[in-house]
C-alpha cells in the first residue's frame, strides 16, 4: 500500500489545515422517459406514474461531499472507469484551495485502487485515500447525499434525453450547494452495533 493510502480509522479529528471529503460514484443513472405523463398527488389520491418507459442512456455521477460544511463537488460522466475517476480527482484538486491537505474517504471499489489511480496519488502528495472496511459503504457520508438525490430528483423524474438528465442532476447540485447542511452522525457506535446484532438474529431465525 503506497504512503498516500490508508485504512479507514474512523477519526473525527483530521490533521490541521486539511479537508475531509467523502467520495464515491452513483453509477448507471438512467435517463427514463415515461410513455405517459404522470398525475400529481392531491388530496385523497396518490401520485401516479406509468410502469413502462423509454431509455435514453445512462450517466455516472462522481461526487465528493465536504463533511464539514455539506457542500458537494459533482461531475457527470459517461462511464465509470479509472480514467473518469482520475478526471474527477483533478477537478477536486482544482476546487480545493492550495495548501489544504485532502483526506478522501472511499469504499473498496476496484476503480479507486487502480494502478493508474495510485500513480496519480504519487504525483499529488497532498491527497490521501482512506478506505472503509469491506461491505461497509454505508459508513461513507456521500451515500446519504445519493439517497436524497434519488428520492427528490431521480425517482419520479422524467428525462427525455441524457443531456436533460445531466442538467437535472447539475441543477440539484447547485440547489444543494446554495443551502448545504453539515454532515452529522446521529447514531452512536453502540446503537449501530445493536442494530447489526439484531439483524444477525433475524437472519439466523429464518435459516
Amino acid at each position: 500500500m503506497p504512503p498516500s493510502c490508508a485504512t479507514w480509522s474512523g477519526s473525527l479529528d483530521p490533521p490541521a489545515h486539511s479537508l475531509v471529503l467523502s467520495v464515491d460514484e452513483k453509477s448507471q443513472i438512467q435517463a427514463l422517459d415515461r410513455t405517459q405523463t404522470g398525475l400529481p398527488m392531491k388530496r385523497g389520491r396518490a401520485g401516479t406514474m406509468t410502469h413502462d418507459y423509454i431509455r435514453h442512456g445512462m450517466t455516472t455521477l462522481f461526487a465528493a461531499l465536504n463533511t464539514i460544511d455539506g457542500t458537494v463537488i459533482g461531475q457527470c460522466m459517461a462511464r465509470h472507469r479509472h480514467q473518469e475517476f482520475i478526471r474527477f480527482l483533478n477537478r477536486v484538486e482544482a476546487a480545493v484551495p492550495a495548501g489544504t491537505l485532502i483526506h478522501a474517504i472511499l469504499d473498496n471499489d476496484a476503480v479507486h485502487k487502480h494502478p493508474k489511480v495510485r500513480d496519480w496519488l504519487g504525483r499529488h502528495p497532498r491527497s490521501t485515500f482512506h478506505f472503509t472496511p469491506t461491505s461497509c459503504s454505508w459508513a461513507n457520508a456521500v451515500e446519504g447525499f445519493f439517497a436524497t438525490l434519488t428520492r427528490r430528483r431521480l425517482q419520479r423524474g422524467v428525462s427525455r434525453s441524457l443531456v436533460n438528465l445531466q442538467a437535472a442532476i447539475n441543477r440539484y447540485l447547485g440547489e444543494h450547494n446554495r443551502n448545504p447542511k453539515p454532515f452529522v452522525w446521529t447514531a452512536g457506535p453502540d446503537r449501530i452495533i445493536e442494530r447489526i446484532n439484531r439483524g444477525h438474529q433475524v437472519i439466523a431465525s429464518h435459516r
